[in-house]
């Protein structure tokens, strides 16, 4: 009997030629309210697939009692309530690792805009104003300190990239990591490093973590870079700090409100830098993360093992 899979969003092509041709799958879609409360009502759903916008809360599983299977094409879960699926049973599906490389290279690319100030460079020559170089101030990354808060797989890669630019690495975990970096205390870190990089996710207990305790001891000079989740820093406490200039930057691809209002105070500081939350969109990490949760939806399905780790809960225990 055909299994029913409804999308919250759009995937890549790749990925819907894969669910297309499924031929003991049903594609449904419920791109907006309207046509997800008409799938809702009229089919059996056996697995939603949804990217970053698509929400998955208590209220939308209550109604799907022949739910099996919840999956993002990505990483984080923020857009779903892994607690209420765990414990009704469903398995929650992300792409382990799928984004590593591409956002490492965001991190570092971030840095050294910051760093070098190279977007005011580029902007002075676009509006003419070449003569203003006299005027320029940048620095560069080489022998300098970038603490790093989680060593997870992004945070090694960016580590690697960073000692591979003659950065030297520090780095603070939940727990100590089998790496070549000097493991330091939280504080120790912040008072110690010349820009910060930030990879961690979003829980209870690292919302807020860079708050007006933590701006208070990081260098005047220091640099914040986030391409983790918005939320890992009070956002009231960060313009505080830009303003008064108890950091020097801060970079990100990822802001507590997306997207952010318009004329938004906080992106008209000079030493501010943010991109869109596309850090994963390149046209190879995009199609990797959904393909890598298609066929993973596909095998839980049909009763297949899908691949190692993409199982994941509150617990982090897999659910058989």
């Amino acid at each position: 009997m055909s299994k029913n899979i409804l999308l919250l969003e759009t995937v890549a092509d790749d990925a819907m030629r894969m669910l297309e041709e499924a031929s003991d799958m049903n594609i449904l879609t419920g791109y907006d309210e309207a046509s997800l409360q008409s799938q809702i009502q009229n089919n059996k759903i056996d697995a939603i697939i949804t990217r970053g916008i698509g929400q998955v809360r208590d209220l939308l599983m209550e109604q799907l009692s022949d739910l099996k299977v919840i999956s993002r094409c990505g990483v984080g879960l923020d857009n779903i309530d892994v607690s209420s699926a765990t414990k009704r049973g469903i398995k929650v599906v992300n792409a382990p690792n799928s984004n590593t490389d591409t956002i490492a290279e965001h991190t570092i690319a971030l840095l050294l805009m910051l760093q070098r100030n190279l977007y005011n460079a580029v902007t002075m020559v676009k509006e003419n104003r070449w003569a203003d170089r006299g005027t320029y101030i940048g620095d560069e990354t080489h022998g300098k300190t970038l603490g790093i808060i989680g060593m997870g797989n992004i945070g090694k890669k960016v580590a690697k990239i960073a000692t591979a630019l003659g950065i030297n690495v520090v780095y603070w975990s939940s727990k100590k990591e089998d790496v070549p970096y000097t493991f330091m205390e939280f504080d120790q870190l912040l008072n110690a490093s010349d820009s910060i990089s930030l990879h961690l996710p979003l829980t209870p207990k690292t919302e807020n973590l860079i708050n007006a305790s933590a701006f208070s001891k990081m260098k005047s000079s220091a640099l914040l870079i986030n391409t983790a989740r918005g939320g890992i820093i009070d956002q009231k406490e960060l313009f505080k700090a830009l303003q008064s200039n108890k950091i020097a930057g801060f970079a990100a691809d990822v802001l507590s409100h997306e997207p952010p209002v318009e004329n938004d105070p906080f992106l008209q500081l000079e030493n501010v830098l943010i991109t869109a939350h596309l850090g994963s969109l390149t046209k190879t990490t995009y199609t990797k993360m959904c393909t890598m949760t298609v066929e993973n939806t596909l095998a839980i399905l049909r009763g297949e093992a899908p691949m190692a780790n993409c199982i994941f809960n509150k617990n982090d225990l897999v659910i058989s």
